[in-house]
């Protein structure tokens, strides 16, 4: 059986430039990247922000109807972890999360030329593939 995978881009910022994405996404030092991401009616979410919203929601409805919230919630109260997820964004196309590869490929490609600038330390492609992402630690199983 053929499986059709879906795709994300994430990018890790430096530290200065994580805060002015978080604070300032539309200002003059992220005009490069703005134009990047407006070809391909796209946005960036960071993922510290997008953990303790899924949090919070949870707290808020019922963290049993949530199989990811112990995970999250240590994630985001380790301090190592928070500075690392502070500097992570995940990039929605079309406000969509996951997006075919074709779309991740062509967006991989034009970021490029921002690595190691001292605004994208690095870009990263992920699948919806299940064995090629994280699970939970055996701890948190339910």
């Amino acid at each position: 059986m053929t499986h059709k995978w879906y795709y994300q881009i994430r990018i890790n910022f430096s530290e200065s430039a994580a805060q002015i994405m978080r604070n300032d996404p539309s200002g003059k030092k992220m005009a490069l990247l703005a134009e990047i991401l407006k070809r391909y009616d796209a946005t960036l979410r960071c993922q510290f922000d997008a953990f303790t919203e899924y949090v919070a929601e949870a707290e808020r409805q019922g963290v049993e109807n949530y199989p990811l919230y112990e995970w999250t919630k240590e994630t985001i109260t380790d301090p190592a972890k928070k500075t690392k997820y502070l500097k992570s964004f995940a990039v929605y196309i079309a406000r969509q999360e996951v997006y075919p590869k074709h779309d991740a490929d062509a967006l991989e490609a034009d970021l490029k030329s921002m690595v190691n600038t001292g605004v994208i330390e690095r870009i990263a492609k992920y699948d919806t593939d299940p064995a090629n992402n994280p699970q939970p630690p055996a701890r948190f199983a339910k």
